[in-house]
């Protein structure tokens, strides 16, 4: 397999964490987005629709979404298992990982494309309005996400899961998107902590 990475954006680095999380190496190729290799003809051959990661099988197939990936790899590596031990434990990591795509990363990550200088390249038209009405959302699923943090240890439960994957690099990414995140989300503060003290995090970066 070859994995086509890029060391920057929050995508790629989900699969690293969850690559470390397992303890799986996979050979990577980088591709430079600000020099815009992903709009290359021979990057596009790989994904049509210009975006990384992309995961090469063995056969020559290409998975391309970051969740398909990490699914992928837990097929083939299921321990520690990051989408739930049983039918039950994965219903609620998918609800839980879908919230964290739609609810918190996907705000962030728009008001990073509209507003940040070095993604005018990539990001055309950055709309300011678009990025300002994106970090309120933000703002706000971050406090519905403390509270729920209160009553237990990770998003979905006391198991860490892709869920908490998604959840960290999209708060990884809050300052460069100019989203607050308030001194008094002390459940949040507490789970951020102790997703970054994993081994998989620094390994990742």
């Amino acid at each position: 397999m070859l994995l086509y990475d890029t060391p920057l954006a929050p995508n790629p680095r989900r699969v690293r964490i969850f690559l470390a999380e397992k303890g799986v190496v996979i050979p990577t190729r980088e591709v430079n987005l600000i020099a815009l290799e992903h709009k290359r003809a021979d990057f596009a051959a790989i994904n049509p629709l210009q975006g990384v990661p992309a995961l090469v099988l063995e056969d020559g197939a290409v998975l391309t979404e970051s969740v398909a990936i990490c699914r992928y790899i837990e097929s083939l590596h299921p321990e520690p298992p990051l989408f739930g031990r049983d039918a039950r434990e994965a219903a609620f990591v998918e609800m839980w990982q879908r919230r964290m795509e739609f609810q918190v990363f996907m705000p962030i990550a728009h008001a990073f494309r509209h507003s940040h200088p070095r993604m005018a390249v990539l990001e055309q038209p950055q709309i300011p309005q678009f990025a300002e009405s994106q970090r309120a959302r933000a703002v706000e699923a971050l406090k519905w996400l403390d509270g729920e943090l209160a009553s237990r240890r990770h998003v979905a439960g006391e198991a860490f899961t892709i869920a908490d994957i998604t959840a960290f690099v999209a708060l990884e990414l809050a300052p460069r998107a100019r989203v607050p995140v308030a001194p008094d989300l002390s459940h949040l503060a507490r789970w951020r902590a102790d997703v970054a003290a994993r081994p998989s995090v620094p390994a990742a970066a």
